[in-house]
């Protein structure tokens, strides 16, 4: 049959022609890439086969076969596992039906992708082949099918597939190597990255070649045996990272290797690793985990919604059950108990591990806290049960320096006569250090977390309170400072002039809540403000600020609620107010500049004014009065 010409999906053609064009280094990734689809291939028919038996026709050896013909210049990686036809060639050679490739295409484009070693975290794998080869060709023929197929391509902007032959299942790929790539014709090279990046796979690799070289291979090069079934002690670091890049699709180092069997009324084995660096996928809004699900050395899947909480979902790993039927189902899996079990050692492993690393690796935990603290904050909030204790392991930034904190570090540093600990939540860490309400605490040398992160607006409603202590936001009106014996000291307030007198500044109160009516809920004097005049603060009953305009952009509030305003009787603006208002009495001035240090303090904590143009008019009015 005459062979059918495609063109690819408009990303494939761009990443291709960065992976053609690319002047990258590490190409021998490309063979760790193409036996890693091969392993995954002979994963699927395995587990397909727990159904339906008849596909494996009687070959339920699975193996993956190296190939060198040094004559004709060609490497070959084949494998006898699910394979494809010709609709999933299109789909899985000609389409990227994910958003990987974007993101990897993205990273290369910034600069921030410093060699194609991370080509297989973002599923894109198969195209590093192009690397080393000017022509690429795919022969498969699916399991339990007769037909099989060709894909051919030169990595431009097509390919071709035709109907051939196949003696049985599994794929097969070619790849024609360039001439200035013929080291990866030598078997020892073969061998070496076999060694390097693909000794954890679970069949066996076998070298092979066709002009009976003296060190072409007959044995497997790989121990072909599943990782996590051997002995701790007979694993080495290097193949734990190997493993882990390629159940994780990462391409960093694991940061922390949890791997220890579970034994008793029943029994299953942890190989779970913690990323050095955040994946691209971290806040993707599904949050899904990628902990794959074994049952007795069989892959059954990697959607076991149920066994790890989403909280989680930057482990990467196995878990491989003795105990679960190898033909259970997704509908069991969702009502498992044995699953929910798991879930359970789980979150108590990773948490014990977590601890241990704190304590004996301070700078290395705040390291794993920047890159994953947001996802695990989650889980004060939805896991009541373990919530306290991932507060305790919590990391913040506070305005005590640039080092996080932990909750039990700051209660150490309290101030005599602090009962509070007190908080900011903000939209980022510049926004919360230029918060007004922080310059009273400051002043005082009270310490003030900052809270940037979306998921602290929603964990501190259900943990107002740690070690006995209220935690309390300095934008809520209920900040009491004058109880606190701070830093400060007469002389640090000899040079600010005295508050005017409590009648005359009652009188200027009054005109401030008489100008801005049902614009404030009140407004009053505030202790924690030192360098400006005011500032926008939610009553004590009332939801946080920060909280409120989230649910608000996102239709879960209708209306904002109603401010205090708080001013600084110490500031030279409040103090002429005051003068001029004892001197000459409620005027339009004294209402423009209430309207204008309202309007000041909504712009300072980010919201929205109701007339931006009647602003620029009042400030140019006043202004010009001034000068």
């Amino acid at each position: 049959m005459t062979a059918q010409s495609y063109q690819f999906q408009a990303e494939v053609a761009k990443l291709l022609h960065i992976v053609t064009h690319s002047l990258y280094s590490e190409k021998e990734i490309f063979l760790r890439e193409l036996i890693s689809n091969a392993s995954d291939a002979c994963e699927r028919l395995r587990y397909l086969a727990i159904a339906d038996p008849g596909l494996t026709g009687g070959d339920a050896d699975f193996r993956i076969l190296v190939h060198v013909d040094k004559d004709q210049g060609t490497l070959s990686i084949s494998d006898n596992g699910v394979g494809m036809d010709r609709d999933d060639m299109v789909e899985n050679l000609g389409t990227i039906a994910r958003s990987g490739s974007t993101a990897f295409m993205e990273q290369v484009a910034e600069g921030k992708t410093a060699d194609l070693s991370v080509i297989g975290q973002f599923g894109v794998g198969f195209y590093s082949a192009f690397m080393v080869a000017e022509e690429v060709s795919v022969t498969s023929r699916r399991a339990g099918t007769d037909q099989a197929f060709t894909w051919v391509s030169g990595g431009t902007g097509e390919y071709t597939i035709e109907e051939s032959s196949r003696d049985g299942r599994g794929t097969t790929v070619v790849l024609k190597i360039r001439d200035e790539q013929k080291e990866f014709l030598e078997t020892w090279r073969l061998r070496q990255i076999i060694e390097t990046y693909s000794d954890h796979i679970t069949w066996p690799i076998v070298i092979s070649a066709s002009n009976d070289e003296a060190d072409a291979e007959n044995e497997p090069v790989n121990k072909a045996s599943a990782l996590w079934t051997r002995p701790k002690s007979e694993i080495t670091e290097q193949q734990y990272t190997e493993f882990y890049r390629h159940v994780g699709g990462a391409f960093d180092e694991p940061w922390l290797v949890l791997h220890t069997r579970i034994e008793g009324k029943v029994e299953y084995t942890l190989l779970l690793f913690v990323p050095t660096e955040k994946p691209f996928d971290l806040f993707h809004p599904e949050r899904k985990h990628r902990v794959k699900l074994y049952v007795k050395r069989v892959f059954i899947t990697d959607e076991a919604e149920g066994l790890a909480p989403s909280y989680l979902r930057f482990l990467r790993g196995i878990v491989d059950s003795e105990d679960l039927p190898l033909n259970v189902s997704r509908e069991m899996l969702q009502n498992e108990p044995m699953l929910r079990h798991m879930r359970g050692q789980i979150v108590k492993r990773v948490l014990s591990e977590l601890e241990k690393k704190a304590e004996k690796d301070p700078e290395g935990f705040t390291a794993f806290w920047r890159n994953f603290g947001a996802v695990l904050k989650e889980g004060i909030y939805e896991d009541h049960e373990v919530g306290p204790r991932i507060l305790k392991l919590a990391r913040f930034d506070s305005t005590a320096g640039d080092e996080l904190t932990s909750l039990d570090g700051y209660v150490e540093r309290m101030k005599p006569g602090q009962e509070a600990i007190y908080y900011i939540t903000a939209d980022d860490l510049a926004a919360a250090r230029r918060s007004p309400h922080l310059e009273g605490f400051a002043k005082k040398g009270v310490e003030v977390l900052l809270l940037t992160d979306a998921v602290d607006d929603f964990w501190l409603q259900g943990h107002g309170e740690y070690d006995g202590k209220q935690m309390k936001s300095v934008t809520r009106g209920g900040a009491d400072l004058s109880e606190i014996t701070g830093d400060e000291t007469a002389e640090d307030d000899a040079d600010k002039p005295e508050a005017p007198k409590e009648g005359d500044l009652a009188t200027l109160i009054a005109a401030f809540k008489e100008t801005l009516g049902d614009s404030v809920k009140d407004v009053r004097t505030s202790d924690r403000l030192a360098e400006s005049p005011v500032c926008l603060v939610a009553d004590d009953n009332d939801m946080d600020m920060r909280l409120e305009r989230m649910l608000k952009a996102h239709k879960q509030v209708e209306e904002a609620s109603r401010r205090v305003l708080e001013i600084n009787p110490r500031h030279a603006l409040i103090i002429r107010l005051v003068d001029r208002l004892r001197d000459k009495g409620m005027d339009a001035d004294i209402e423009e500049a209430a309207r204008l240090l309202f309007d000041q303090a909504r712009i300072i904590e980010g919201d929205p004014l109701d007339d931006p143009a009647a602003f620029s008019r009042r400030m140019a009015s006043f202004m010009s009065r001034a000068i």
